[in-house]
C-alpha cells in the first residue's frame, strides 16, 4: 500500500449532472435550482437553471484536500436551492420581501464514500430533508471522485491572490434568462442558510521448535488500552454534544478500551542481530526460562554477523525467575557461541500506548572452556496480549507454526457480472437437421451457464436469445469471460466458435438508470479453418456486459447475513456503531485426536465472521480448557445482522512432508444477532458447543465470550434505520430469482474459500463452508419438522385467542364474560374507541412481556432445531450427499418415507384449496340451489341492514354469539353446515 501524498496535493471533483422531480417553489409550479457544494471549508456553486424541475448542469467543481490522510473523515455537503431572482413578475414583490432562497434538498456524504478517478460512476442520491417540516422530493445525479496531483519541480510559489469581493448580481431580465450560458461560478456569495436548522457535522520464517511446559495465566483483571486491530490510533471516549451521541468519526465507530477480555501477562523477547561472533555455519538462538525453552530459526546475513528479527512471547514466569538467551552453531554438535542472562525482576513493563522498547547491545558471556566473542542486540519487556508485537510473535501457548498464529482476513470484493445475450449474425451452420437448436454457453472460471434455445428470424443466419446470465467475479478482475456458440441440433453438440472478453474491460454500473450500450464481438473458430493457425471470422454476437455495483453479493444465507452493503463503495452509508467481541476461552472440550501414547488431545482455535472481516485466534495446543483472551472490533452498518463464531480443531499443522493438508474439524458454532444487544452493554456468558453427528446431537464443550454493541440509542435514528430496506435498491428494482440466487451464493462461497485459502495461515474450505452454512438449502427431514413446529409456534397465539374466546362463550368464568359484554357494548356504541383500545392493549401486552425479556443474546437451541429427538436414520439421510452413496435398498426406504410425508403435505394443500373453492362456489352457480339460497339471503340481509341501525345489528349478533350454553345447540350451526355442503373441485381430480 502506498503512502498518501503530501498535504494539498489531492483534489476532490464533484460533477453535478442533473436533478429530477424537484419541488416547485416559485409560486407558479416551477423552480430555478442551483447547487451549492461545501467541502473542508471550501464552498462552490453551479449556475442557476431557470424554471426547470428536471435541471441539467453537467458542471464540475473541484476542491483541495487539506490532509489526504484524514479525507475519509471529511464531510461533503451538497444542497439544492431555488434562486428567487428567477421568478415571474407577479411574484417579484414576494421575492423581494423574502431574502432567503428556498431549500430544495441536500445530500451529505463522507470521504470514505469517494472513488478514485477512473472508478467513479453516475449515482442518483435521493434528496434529504433538513428538518421534519420540510417538503422535499426528487433526486440528484452526481459523480464524485478524487485524484492526486503531482507537485511541479523547481517552481516558485505564486504570490497570494487578493480576495476580491463578489459583485452584486442584479435581477436578470427575460432576455438575460433566455441567453444565459453554462458559466460556472467558482466563488460566489453563499446563499443564506438558516442557522437554526443547519446540520450538525457527524515471507513467513522457518518454523522454530518449542518444548511446551504448562503454565497458567495470571487471574488479575486490568484495563489495557489497545490499538484497534493493529491500527495507528488508540481508543478514545465518545463526545456528547447536547445530549446527542456524536462520534469523532463520521462512520460512528466508537473505539474503546481493550476491556472485554482478561489480560494475560507475557514476557516478550525481541532478537534483532549479533556481531563479532567467531566462525560458525548456521547460528540460532535458544531462549530458556524457568518453564519454557524456545529456539529461533537460523540467522541470515554474513558469517559472524547474523540477523534474526524475531519476537518471542512466553507466559510470564515467577518474578524472581531468570531468562537465558544463548547463541549456538547449528552445525555438527551444536557448538556454544555465547549467551546473556537477565533477572526478570528488573525487566520493564510496557504500558499502552507506549512505543516499542528500544533494543540494546549486550556482550556475550561464556565459560573459560569456550572462545566467546561478540555482542547480541535484544530487547526484553513484560506485556499482555494487547501488545502490538503479540500477533506476530512465536508464542509459548502453541507450537511456533504458521498455522497457529492469530490473523485478521478480508473477504474479496465480489461483483455480479450480468451478461445479456441478445443475438448472433452471419453464423455458418452446416447441419442436416431442419430444426436448428443454437445455444450460447458462457464460462467464467469454474462457473458456466447456458441460454435456452434460440429463436431464429426469417434470415437463417440471425438468431435471437434476449436472455440474461449472472456470474460472480472477485477483484482483481483478471479472469476472462469465454462465450461459446454451440449447435445442439444433432446428437453431438458442435462448437461453432468462441469469444474471449477480459472482465477488467467490462463497464461498471452503479445505478439501474445508467444505460449500458451493447457491443458486437467477432466470433472466432480458434484456427480450425485457418491455414496458418490464425483465427477465422465465422460471425458476430451482440452482448451487453456490465459489473453490477448496486447489488449485495450474498455469500451467506439471507436470514444469517452479516452485511447488506452493495458492492460499490460509493453507495455505502455511514456506520451506525461498533461491535466488539472478546473471545475469552472454552472449557470441557472433547478430545479430537489421539497421541502416540494413547491420550486424547485438542488443538482449538476460533474463527469469527462479521461483514467482510474474518478473524482467527491463535491455536492453543493440547488443552481441553483453552484461554484465548483476544478482542476484535467490527464496524456495524446495519444492526439487523448476525455475528458467527466457530470453534475448530487444528489439523493442518500436522500436514505431512509432501505438503498434503488435512482439513480442520469443527467443534461447534454460535450466532449472535446484533439487534438483540442493548447499546453500550457488555454481555458475558457461556454458550454450549453443539454438533450434529450421524449418531445424534453431541455437546463438545462450552465457550465463553464477551460482546458489546456501541451505538447511538436515539429513537428518531432507530426509526429511520428500521424503516429503510435491508438490501440495496437493485434487489427490489431488478430482483434475482430464488434458484439463480442460490446458485450465485454457491459460486460466491467457493470464490471466498479460494481467496482465503491463499492466505498464511490459510482458512480451509471446510471452515468457510461451515461458517457460511453452505448446506443450509439441502433436504433434511429434521429441518422440515423444525420449520413445521415454528409455524405452529407462530400461530399459537391465534389458537390461544380462540380458546379464550371459546371459554368466554361457554361462560366458564361468568365475571369475564360479563366484562366482555360490557366492553363489546362500549365499542359498538362508540366505534371510534376501537382503534385506540386495540393500540393500548398491544402496548400493555408489550409492557407486560418486558419482565420476561431475554437477559442476553441467545445461542443455538437444540430443542427448536429438533436435534434432540432426531432418529439415527434421519440424521444419516441428512449427512448423505447428492447423489446418494447408499445402497439401493436404503435409498428405496428413504424414498418411501419421503412419499408418505409428501402425501400428508398433499392432503393439507388439498384441504386448503377446497376451502377456497367453496368460497368461490357461493356465487359461481356451481351448485344452483346453494347459490340461489345465498343470494336470496344476501338480498334479505341488505333490506334488514338498511332498515335496522347498524349498532343494533352488531349488538344482536354479538349477544347471539356470546349467548349462554343453555341456549346453544351442541350441533354445528346452520351457517357452518351450509358452507361445508358447498362443492369444490376435488371431485374433478383424476
Amino acid at each position: 500500500m502506498t503512502s498518501p501524498p503530501p498535504a494539498g496535493l489531492r483534489k476532490v471533483a464533484v460533477e453535478v449532472i442533473e436533478a429530477r422531480d424537484l419541488v416547485p417553489k416559485d409560486g407558479s409550479g416551477t423552480s430555478s435550482p442551483y447547487v451549492v457544494v461545501d467541502f473542508a471549508g471550501q464552498r462552490k456553486r453551479t449556475h442557476t437553471r431557470p424554471r426547470d424541475l428536471n435541471p441539467q448542469w453537467h458542471e464540475r467543481l473541484e476542491f483541495a484536500v487539506p490532509d489526504p490522510a484524514s479525507m475519509p473523515l471529511e464531510e461533503l455537503n451538497i444542497e439544492v436551492y431555488n434562486d428567487k431572482r428567477f421568478v415571474p413578475a407577479a411574484s417579484a414583490a414576494s421575492a423581494a420581501a423574502g431574502r432567503k432562497n428556498n431549500f430544495l434538498g441536500r445530500v451529505r456524504l463522507y470521504g470514505s464514500q469517494f472513488a478514485r478517478r477512473g472508478e467513479e460512476g453516475l449515482i442518483y442520491f435521493p434528496l434529504e430533508k433538513r428538518n421534519l417540516l420540510s417538503w422535499i422530493r426528487g433526486e440528484i445525479g452526481l459523480k464524485i471522485y478524487y485524484y492526486d496531483v503531482q507537485p511541479e519541480k523547481d517552481s516558485t510559489p505564486p504570490p497570494p491572490a487578493e480576495e476580491v469581493p463578489a459583485p452584486k448580481i442584479p435581477a436578470p431580465t427575460e432576455a438575460a434568462i433566455e441567453s444565459q450560458g453554462p458559466v460556472v461560478v467558482v466563488e460566489e456569495i453563499p446563499p443564506p442558510i438558516d442557522k437554526a436548522t443547519s446540520p450538525v457535522p457527524e515471507n513467513t520464517p522457518p518454523l522454530p521448535e518449542i518444548k511446551n511446559v504448562k503454565t497458567y495465566p495470571s487471574p488479575d483483571r486490568l484495563r489495557i488500552a489497545r490499538r484497534q486491530n493493529g491500527g495507528a490510533e488508540y481508543g478514545h471516549a465518545p463526545r456528547v454534544i447536547s445530549g446527542r451521541f456524536i462520534s469523532s468519526s463520521p462512520e460512528a465507530t466508537v473505539s474503546s478500551a481493550y476491556d472485554l477480555v482478561e489480560p494475560m501477562q507475557y514476557l516478550f523477547i525481541r532478537i534483532i542481530r549479533a556481531r563479532g561472533l567467531r566462525q560458525c555455519q548456521s547460528p540460532f538462538v535458544k531462549i530458556r526460562t524457568d518453564g519454557h525453552e524456545m529456539r529461533s530459526r537460523a540467522g541470515d546475513g554474513a558469517a559472524g554477523n547474523p540477523e534474526w528479527n524475531q519476537v518471542f512471547s512466553l507466559t510470564q514466569s515467577k518474578p524472581d525467575a531468570w531468562l537465558e538467551i544463548s547463541i549456538w552453531d547449528g552445525g555438527p554438535g551444536e557448538a556454544f557461541l555465547g549467551g546473556v542472562c537477565f533477572d526478570l525482576s528488573d525487566v520493564p513493563v510496557r504500558e499502552q500506548p507506549d512505543g516499542p522498547l528500544a533494543p540494546q547491545w549486550y556482550h556475550l558471556d561464556g565459560s573459560k572452556d569456550h572462545n566467546v566473542t561478540g555482542d547480541i542486540m535484544v530487547s526484553v519487556w513484560l506485556g499482555t496480549q494487547a501488545d502490538d508485537a503479540f500477533p506476530e510473535s512465536y508464542n509459548s501457548d502453541a507450537p511456533n507454526l504458521t498455522y497457529t498464529r492469530s490473523k485478521v482476513y478480508q473477504s474479496p470484493k465480489l461483483w455480479y457480472l450480468r451478461t445479456s445475450v441478445i443475438e448472433a449474425q452471419d453464423l455458418r451452420i452446416h447441419s442436416p437437421s431442419t430444426m436448428i437448436d443454437l445455444r450460447v454457453k458462457i464460462q467464467l472460471g469454474f462457473q458456466s451457464a447456458r441460454t435456452r434455445r434460440s429463436s431464429s428470424s426469417r434470415n437463417a443466419s440471425t438468431f435471437t436469445w434476449l436472455e440474461d446470465l449472472m456470474f460472480v467475479v472477485s477483484e482483481p478482475l483478471d479472469d476472462q469471460l469465454i462465450v461459446l456458440i454451440e449447435n445442439r441440433s444433432d446428437k453431438d453438440p458442435v462448437l461453432l466458435g468462441h469469444v474471449a472478453v477480459p472482465v477488467a474491460a467490462v463497464e461498471i454500473r452503479l445505478d439501474e438508470r445508467q444505460l449500458i450500450p451493447s457491443k458486437w464481438f467477432n466470433i472466432e473458430d480458434g484456427g480450425r479453418h485457418g491455414d496458418r493457425g490464425t483465427t477465422a471470422y465465422v460471425g458476430r454476437i451482440q452482448l451487453r456486459l456490465c459489473l453490477e455495483g448496486g447489488y449485495h453479493v450474498l455469500d451467506e444465507a439471507a436470514h444469517l447475513c452479516s452485511d447488506f452493503r452493495p458492492t460499490a463503495k460509493q453507495l455505502w452509508k455511514p456506520a451506525v456503531g461498533a461491535l466488539e467481541l472478546g473471545i475469552l476461552g472454552a472449557r470441557g472440550l472433547q478430545p479430537m485426536k489421539a497421541k502416540s501414547c494413547g491420550k486424547g488431545s485438542t488443538d482449538a482455535y476460533c474463527v469469527a465472521k462479521y461483514g467482510k472481516k474474518w478473524v482467527r485466534t491463535r491455536t492453543i495446543t493440547d488443552s481441553f480448557d483453552p484461554r484465548w483472551n483476544e478482542q476484535y472490533t467490527w464496524k456495524v452498518y446495519d444492526p439487523c445482522t448476525v455475528l458467527t463464531i466457530g470453534v475448530f480443531d487444528n489439523w493442518r499443522m500436522f500436514a505431512d512432508a509432501a505438503g498434503k493438508d488435512r482439513p480442520d474439524y469443527h467443534i461447534g458454532k454460535i450466532r449472535i444477532r446484533v439487534s438483540t444487544l442493548e447499546s453500550n452493554c457488555v454481555y458475558t456468558q457461556s454458550y454450549p458447543l453443539l454438533i450434529l453427528l450421524r449418531s445424534g446431537l453431541k455437546k463438545m464443550g462450552e465457550m465463553q465470550i464477551a460482546v458489546r454493541f456501541t451505538a447511538a440509542a436515539l429513537l428518531p435514528d432507530t426509526c429511520a434505520l428500521y424503516a429503510t430496506p435491508m438490501l440495496p435498491r437493485m434487489h427490489y428494482l431488478r430482483p434475482i430469482g430464488v434458484a439463480q440466487q442460490e446458485a450465485l451464493r454457491g459460486a460466491a462461497i467457493r470464490t471466498v474459500a479460494i481467496w482465503l485459502g491463499r492466505a498464511e495461515p490459510a482458512l480451509g474450505p471446510e471452515v468457510i463452508r461451515y461458517m457460511l452454512d453452505a448446506d443450509s438449502h439441502s433436504w433434511s427431514l429434521r429441518r422440515s419438522k423444525a420449520n413445521w413446529f415454528r409455524i405452529m409456534g407462530v400461530v399459537a397465539w391465534a389458537v390461544g385467542l380462540a380458546r379464550w374466546l371459546n371459554d368466554v362463550r361457554r361462560w366458564r368464568n361468568p365475571v369475564t364474560t360479563v366484562l366482555v359484554h360490557l366492553l363489546y357494548l362500549v365499542l359498538v356504541w362508540y366505534p371510534e374507541l376501537a382503534a385506540p383500545t386495540a393500540c393500548l392493549y398491544v402496548f400493555l401486552i408489550g409492557a407486560w412481556y418486558y419482565r420476561f425479556r431475554p437477559k442476553g443474546p441467545a445461542g443455538m437451541d437444540p430443542r427448536l432445531s429438533q436435534a434432540e429427538g432426531a432418529e439415527e436414520e434421519e440424521l444419516d439421510e441428512e449427512f448423505d450427499g447428492v447423489p446418494s452413496g447408499k445402497t439401493g435398498e436404503a435409498v428405496m426406504t428413504r424414498y418411501d418415507r419421503l412419499r408418505m410425508l409428501g402425501a400428508r403435505v398433499q392432503s393439507v394443500m388439498g384441504d386448503l384449496a377446497a376451502q377456497g373453492e367453496r368460497v368461490q362456489a357461493l356465487v359461481s352457480w356451481r351448485d344452483p340451489r346453494a347459490t340461489r339460497v345465498f343470494i336470496v339471503m344476501c338480498l334479505v340481509g341488505s333490506f334488514v341492514l338498511y332498515i335496522v341501525p347498524p349498532k343494533m345489528v352488531a349488538v344482536a349478533l354479538g349477544f347471539y354469539f356470546l349467548r349462554h350454553p343453555m341456549f346453544r345447540d351442541p350441533m354445528p350451526p346452520a351457517g357452518v353446515n351450509f358452507f361445508r355442503r358447498l362443492p369444490s373441485l376435488s371431485d374433478r381430480l383424476l
